[in-house]
């Protein structure tokens, strides 16, 4: 296996320049007096709504507010002006309003509509601050494999593209999905020091325990068999196997107590198992679309779900009830991760949102509709993809992302930016953050694992 160091493309967070503070008075108000004060102006006010002063937008319609501070995709305005169906988007019978203007609506509603230059936002502040936990002690030396059992992986004529991977969060060591098996990586000498069978099939989800000690691969083979294998991490030896499903397992994850494994895929359903036992405890059935990535809360009072369709719930990890349902994301939810704190929850999705969530009440506290902005190529036409493909926190509350720019990036707790890192033309997949914060790792479409650096 070859593993190739890249250097750092490096962009502080100072240097991202900030969103411009766009006010009523001096920036929508004539855009509103362009296309919209006709029908929603003081003369005419059609479904009740005037758009021709600031009180009277925030007042609203018949159809409830017309905008929410700091939430475009929610204000029944934004989502009316941007509406793909020609007999559904505003000002009808029209041309749409230009993108540029609708950009400077988004921003003034995500910035909190100020009425002008001098007035506050109307989004409230909220604390994104991150304090470590440590809570999880650990008796001995951090667990690394000691005696694995024998096997060699199958050969094949091209490597596996990394479609999982993690780090231990206790130990330098990074355990990456291979065809039918899991590679282990020293993340100190960057050399693979063993492997792990999977004959069950292609392993999608890998997740170490809190404490280091287990580790859960999912995965099965399409349209066939699914189930997830819980392994000792110093001995290699199988624990348990949970779930018997008639398609690959797609997302799964198994609680910090490890009591508990949830586990989705193609079924739209989320099913959570007792490890003890075996035995079904909860299905969760609010979903809409295949299940693309599970997560326990660090505190095990949470599991998030998400699905292709881009829904997020939150559910009450031990009683399977629902807790709130996250309405952002447009199109399928690549990832989902949540900080040490248990205090944010982070999505990454098709649609290039990469969001900072509160668990306590769903609230998305940082929003990056641009995360990963693609490059268009000399030439091309139409719709560049935009996706964000994987993200993973670190003990610092630091976020490493990987999108379909051919990026991965490091944002600091609070959402910033901090650093970009190319991925040499192969698509990267999966990231992971070692457990000291100082290991930077993408997994790619090339197979290959690549230790960032900014030597």
């Amino acid at each position: 296996m070859r593993l190739l160091l890249l250097p750092a493309l490096i962009t502080t967070a100072s240097s991202v320049a900030a969103d411009p503070v766009i006010t009523y008075d001096e920036h929508i108000k004539p855009i509103f007096r362009e296309h919209c004060l006709k029908c929603h102006g003081d003369d005419e006010q059609k479904a009740d709504l005037n758009l021709a002063n600031f009180t009277a937008v925030l007042k609203g319609g018949s159809g409830d507010k017309a905008v929410i501070a700091g939430r475009s995709s929610q204000s029944l305005l934004f989502q009316a002006i941007t509406a793909e169906d020609d007999a559904e988007r505003m000002p009808p019978k029209k041309a749409a309003i230009p993108a540029p203007q609708i950009e400077l609506i988004r921003q003034w509603i995500q910035g909190g509509l100020r009425e002008s230059s001098a007035s506050k936002s109307l989004v409230a502040k909220r604390d994104t601050t991150f304090t470590p936990t440590t809570d999880i002690k650990l008796d001995g030396p951090p667990p690394m494999p000691e005696s694995l059992p024998a096997f060699t992986p199958p050969a094949l004529k091209r490597p596996l593209p990394v479609i999982a991977m993690a780090a231990s969060p206790r130990a330098p060591l990074i355990a990456v999905a291979g065809h039918e098996h899991v590679r282990l990586l020293d993340a100190t000498t960057q050399q693979q020091i063993g492997a792990l069978a999977f004959p069950e099939g292609q392993p999608n989800v890998i997740r170490f325990s809190l404490d280091g000690r287990v580790l859960m691969v999912a995965g099965g083979k399409p349209v066939q068999s699914g189930s997830v294998v819980l392994f000792d991490v110093k001995t290699g030896k199988r624990l348990t196997t949970i779930g018997d499903e008639t398609d690959a397992v797609l997302a799964a994850d198994l609680s910090p107590d490890q009591q508990l494994v949830a586990l989705g895929g193609s079924g739209k359903v989320v099913k959570i198992y007792g490890t003890a036992d075996g035995k079904l405890r909860h299905k969760l059935t609010k979903h809409t679309d295949w299940i693309t990535a599970l997560a326990f809360s660090p505190d095990g009072k949470k599991l998030a779900s998400s699905d292709r369709a881009g829904g997020i719930h939150l559910w009450d990890a031990t009683g399977g009830g629902i807790l709130l349902s996250l309405s952002e994301h447009k199109a399928s939810v690549r990832a989902l991760a949540w900080r040490s704190d248990s205090k944010m929850l982070a999505s990454g999705g098709e649609d290039g949102l990469l969001i900072w969530w509160d668990a306590k009440d769903g609230w998305p506290t940082v929003t990056n509709s641009n995360a990963h902005p693609p490059v268009r190529p000399q030439g091309s036409y139409g719709k560049l993809p935009n996706g964000v493909l994987a993200l993973a926190f670190g003990p610092k509350g630091e976020l490493l992302t990987a999108g379909r720019d051919n990026q991965v990036r490091l944002w600091n707790a609070s959402g910033g930016a901090i650093k970009s890192y190319p991925s040499e033309g192969s698509l990267p997949l999966q990231t992971s953050i070692t457990f000291d914060g100082k290991g930077l790792l993408a997994g790619s479409a090339d197979g290959l694992v690549r230790f960032l650096t900014d030597n």
